[in-house]
């Protein structure tokens, strides 16, 4: 079954200044490009608090499901 892109990418959008930046460059450079698998794990991962989303990303949290580290990892290099 074939995740729904477009309700994926709305959800992309936080209120969280920092994190909604990189959310928009992720979108433009890497989002058209994921599989399904991967879009399973972003909107896994679309389901934490801004804060919590936010203290992945920067590095200040580690991440404790091992699914989401390829998908941290592109919202790092954005």
């Amino acid at each position: 079954m074939s995740m729904n892109r477009g309700r994926i990418r709305w959800q992309c959008r936080r209120a969280l200044l920092e994190l909604d930046l990189v959310f928009t460059r992720f979108l433009e450079r890497d989002f058209d490009r994921l599989t399904d698998d991967q879009l399973a794990d972003l909107d896994d991962l679309l389901r934490c608090d801004d804060y919590d989303i936010w203290a992945l990303v920067n590095g200040s949290k580690a991440c404790e499901v091992d699914r989401w580290q390829e998908m941290i990892g592109l919202l790092r290099q954005s």
